[in-house]
This record gives C-alpha cells, sequence and structure tokens, in this order.
C-alpha cells in the first residue's frame, strides 16, 4: 500500500469516528498496512504501556512520533522503519489520534470528546 493511501485511510478511520479504541485499532491497521508494523504506546506513570497494534514489531526497527493533548505527551505513535520524509505525515497523524489517546488519561477536569 503506498503512503498516501494509507494516510487516506487514517484519515477516513478517524473521520468516522466512534469508540476510541475502534478508531486506534483502525489507524495502526492502516500504518502496519504501509510499515509493516504500527503500535500506540499510552504513557502510564512514567511507563509506556503497547495498547492496539498490528502488524510484525521489529522493536530496534522502529519510528516513533509523540502523541500530545495540550502540550502534555499522553502516547507515542510507533511504525515500523519509516523514511525520514514521512516523519511529518506520522506527526500529522499523532495529532489526529491525540484525542482518542485520553482513554484513562487524567485531563485534569477538562473536557474532551473524541
Amino acid at each position: 500500500m503506498s503512503s498516501s493511501d494509507s494516510y487516506a485511510e487514517v484519515e477516513r478511520v478517524v473521520a468516522a469516528g466512534g469508540d476510541a479504541d475502534d478508531v486506534l485499532r483502525g489507524v495502526v491497521a492502516a500504518l502496519a498496512a504501509r510499515y509493516g508494523w504500527a503500535g500506540i504506546f499510552f504513557v502510564e506513570g512514567d511507563d509506556l504501556a503497547l495498547g492496539p497494534q498490528a502488524g510484525a514489531a521489529q522493536p530496534e526497527q522502529q519510528t516513533r512520533v509523540p502523541v500530545t493533548w495540550q502540550g502534555r505527551r499522553v502516547a507515542e505513535l510507533a511504525v515500523g522503519a519509516a523514511p525520514e520524509e514521512d516523519r511529518i505525515s506520522l506527526e500529522r497523524v499523532a495529532v489526529q489520534i491525540s484525542d482518542q489517546c485520553l482513554v484513562g488519561w487524567d485531563t485534569g477536569g477538562e473536557a474532551w470528546a473524541p
């Protein structure tokens, strides 16, 4: 699958909305089609916990970008080794999924709607 097809699928999944878990699973599936593996690591205290993932993971060959919400890192989006020119697109995906990554996150009373 080409990168433009993968990102178009990500945009379709995010735009369709729905349950955050379903959206994130759809996003990692679309990205795994391009990169062989994709996953989302959620911030839990000082650690990262792997959430939805698709494909065959190769930890030594991952590209990761932070997922932030109101300036705070809430997750990391990871894919199999991505070329540097894909980083901007991956950062855009991280912005698109930031609301869905708040599952279990203390928003400090701030309202949010995935």
